[in-house]
Parts: structure tokens; sequence; C-alpha cells
């Protein structure tokens, strides 16, 4: 059975995005783009919801994408991907399928094919609805040495408390701290 992962940056005060959503704040050096690299490699399928999807769409198949990160670009653009969301009209970023009913079957159905493991990147309501169902197998924490005060906060929306047993810890040298964990919810 394959493995669904979620993946989230936040900062030292829990925010996933700015006030105004914007994400600017990441620390990105060297150590983290071969963590990213390592990642992908790790994975073949992922899955977003809507604004997350839009957000990564409208940046990595473009020449600003691929100038700024190619290695990533690549294997960004070259990853099979499903959004889940009802009120998007158009999925034409290259490998993606649109899911438009039933995330969560989906992805139980997705669980049982062949291949790598599923990764959630951001999409926070998406990954609260997948922990809530216990369909999610490991949350990597990415902890950047960063303070907002406001903003969109870490797991919003959650119906259910998840308890969640720490496997890992990774310094970066940059401050970044990546945090794993498997929630002990699973179904």
């Amino acid at each position: 059975m394959r493995k669904v992962i979620s993946f989230m940056a936040t900062t030292l005060d829990g925010y996933t995005e700015g006030p105004n959503g914007e994400f600017d704040w990441p620390n990105v050096d060297d150590q983290f783009n071969d963590f990213s690299v390592s990642q992908l490699n790790s994975i073949d399928t992922l899955l977003f919801g809507r604004n997350t999807y839009e957000g990564m769409a409208s940046y990595w198949p473009t020449e600003d994408g691929v100038r700024d990160d190619p290695t990533i670009a690549a294997l960004m653009n070259g990853i099979d991907k499903v959004v889940f969301s009802a009120s998007l009209e158009r999925a034409d970023w290259e490998h993606t399928t649109h899911v438009k009913g039933d995330a969560l079957a989906a992805v139980k159905e997705l669980k049982q094919g062949d291949g790598k493991h599923l990764a959630l990147f951001g999409s926070g309501r998406l990954t609260t609805s997948l922990l809530d169902a216990g369909l999610v197998d490991e949350v990597r924490v990415m902890l950047m040495p960063v303070l907002l005060g406001a903003g969109k906060s870490l797991f919003t929306g959650l119906d259910e408390r998840v308890g969640l047993r720490l496997l890992t810890t990774l310094t970066f040298a940059n401050g970044n701290v990546l945090l794993t964990y498997r929630p002990s919810n699973l179904v």
C-alpha cells in the first residue's frame, strides 16, 4: 500500500502563509533544495486542493519557475498530479487529473494502487480532511526561522484531535527544522 505524506512549511509562530496570502518567507538554500529533490524522487503523485494547485501551476511551468530552479521545475512538471476541486474550471498543468467528486474515496483508491508514495504539498483544507479520515501516513512539517505575527494557521479546520508520534528530526544549517511524525489515527 502506498503512503500519503503531508509536507507543510510553517513559520515558528505556526503560519503557513501571511495575512494577505503571501508565501515569500520560506528559507531556501542548497540543503533545502537537496531535500526537496530527494522528497520528490520518493513520490510519484502529488495531491492538491484548488488554491495550492493554482499557485503551483502558475509558477513551475513558467519561464520564471524553470529559470529559478530547473531541477525542481522538471520534477514538479513531470510528476503526476491530482487536484481535488468542485469549483476549479480547468486543470491544464501537464500530468494533472482533476477530481470533482469524493476526495476521500479517490485517495483511498490511489493508496491501494502500485507505485511510490503520494504527497500533499500545502493544501491545508485537503490535508486536514485526509488527517480527519485517517488517510495521512506521515506528517512532515518544515519549521522555518521566521515570525509573521498573523496569517493562516497550520492545520486549521481539524474536526478531531490527531495525536502524532515523532519519527525523525532534521536540522538544516540555515535554521530550518524538519519534523516528521506518524499520526495515531490511521485507518
